[in-house]
């Protein structure tokens, strides 16, 4: 297919301003902090995100689109240094072989026959490891939507697709779940062709414990961007998102929301056992916050972030949705014996990108994180924010603070805890951030014991940090 004359790229909003791709891979050391850094900070903060090698053809859907670069801040005896790295798929490496953009979006459907790439490459897709990027049984992966995820070095070299030991052949999700009492890894893989979605759990060696096991009850292909961790379950949230491929090879949309489909939540027994439906009314969550099962009853607890439907393009679901009353951080009560869920709105302020201690996962946490809209209303586009906020769960709703980042947007808040404690207060929060009035980039570290006082370092990144997406910090091993 020939890419379409209609596309416009530089009337994409996502490839302009702060969310611009970068294309130099810079290396730098003794970076300029304001304040000063806590020296009990000792690893590397890393952040994965969508970053176009060239510039895109046949189309360009935020946030699934574009290239995979990740962008590493190491921490050390209150010193920092930066490099960013694109994650070289043999598919970039063929289009920088011909210094041009050789696949199109994935709306555009265009894919390069054997006369530009080869024949391995031909008529295929595209890998787009650009989502997120996690440490695990000693491999640093770099995850794409549902595809096999790509190795990197230490110092984000690209070394090869994974798919440990040939186990796990078509991928894994772009956010796998550890669970911190096991060590076990839980992932999915939504798929085109029956069977349309599997899980599969990964031991502490790297060692595949469970191989792909399809979920009953999958009729059709859906897209589930995130996941959800009990000590009993993998919690799928299956919105009414089909992709349509017929739909797209005739000039529309490969996603079609289909909401008299309704909400299904799915909770899979790790143990093997038959899945638990329980259905809803259609909404639609690109990230769930965390979840635990009440030892009463045995009701499971998730907490989401919230959306109406899910919207791609000018006006994506990870962006500014309308305020209809649907929207924001929400807890579901599933019980898995009535198949029933009760939700409660716990904020309806526009949110996203929420994460917690990763140590409290699959059971009761008391803080989370997420970015947010400081309301002012000054323009910002659809996935970018100006605050940070942070919510205390404990009392079964959720008690809210703010710090309000003025002219910087902020990007996903990431904790770093001090080695050897427990306890929210007891750590940093750490988010990219760049400034609207002149395109600086930073790196801020906020004090977990009382985040919205503001950031007590603050780190010059050499190069503009494009917004989006996900990442997580590493603290060296020893």
């Amino acid at each position: 297919m020939t890419a379409s004359a209609a596309f416009d790229p530089t009337r994409v909003a996502h490839l302009t301003g702060r969310f611009a791709p970068v294309t130099e891979e810079v290396d730098a050391v003794d970076l300029a902090v304001t304040g000063e850094l806590p020296k009990e900070l000792d690893g590397v903060y890393l952040r994965n995100g969508p970053n176009p090698r060239f510039t895109p053809i046949g189309s360009y859907l935020y946030p699934l689109d574009g290239d995979g670069m990740i962008h590493g801040v190491w921490l050390s005896d209150g010193r920092a240094r930066y490099r960013n790295r694109f994650v070289r798929t043999p598919a970039m490496i063929a289009e920088e072989k011909a210094g041009r953009a050789l696949w199109g979006g994935l709306e555009s459907m265009i894919l390069p026959g054997a006369d530009e790439v080869g024949d391995v490459l031909a008529h295929t897709f595209k890998p787009l490891p650009d989502i997120n990027v996690v440490r695990y049984a000693g491999r640093l992966l770099a995850l794409a939507e549902s595809d096999c995820p790509y190795r990197m070095s230490p110092e984000l070299d690209t070394l090869g697709k994974e798919t440990f030991g040939g186990q796990l052949p078509a991928g894994i999700t772009a956010h796998p779940k550890i669970d911190p009492v096991t060590g076990e890894l839980a992932v999915f893989c939504y798929a085109l062709e029956p069977p349309y979605l599997t899980w599969a759990l990964i031991g502490p060696d790297g060692a595949v414990r469970r191989g792909p096991t399809p979920v009953d009850g999958v009729d059709a292909p859906q897209m589930i961007h995130d996941m959800a961790l009990t000590r009993r379950y993998l919690v799928l949230v299956l919105a009414p998102a089909f992709f349509d491929i017929e739909a797209a090879l005739n000039g529309g949309s490969f996603l079609a929301w289909r909401p008299e489909r309704g909400t299904r939540i799915a909770l899979i027994p790790r143990d093997g056992g038959p899945v638990r439906w329980a259905g809803d009314e259609a909404f639609w969550l690109w990230h769930t916050v965390n979840a635990y099962e009440d030892p009463r009853d045995g009701r499971v607890i998730v907490d989401y972030v919230q959306w109406p439907a899910l919207s791609l393009g000018p006006d994506p679901g990870a962006g500014r949705p309308r305020q209809d009353g649907r929207h924001g951080l929400t807890r579901a009560v599933v019980d898995p014996v009535a198949g029933r869920v009760r939700r409660v709105r716990l904020d309806d302020a526009r949110v996203e990108l929420p994460r917690v201690d990763d140590r409290v996962l699959t059971g009761p946490y008391e803080r989370l994180a997420v970015a947010a809209d400081s309301g002012r209303g000054e323009g910002l586009l659809p996935g970018e924010y100006d605050a940070l906020r942070w919510y205390d769960v404990r009392a079964g709703g959720a008690t809210a603070r703010t710090w309000d980042a003025g002219d910087l947007s902020v990007g996903e808040p990431v904790f770093a805890p001090v080695p050897g404690t427990r306890g929210p207060e007891h750590g940093y929060w750490l988010t990219f951030a760049t400034d609207r009035t002149d395109d600086t980039s930073w790196l801020l570290v906020l004090p977990g014991a009382d985040p919205p006082d503001g950031p007590v370092a603050r780190v010059r990144i050499p190069v503009r940090v494009p917004l989006g997406l996900h990442g997580t910090w590493l603290p060296t091993e020893e």
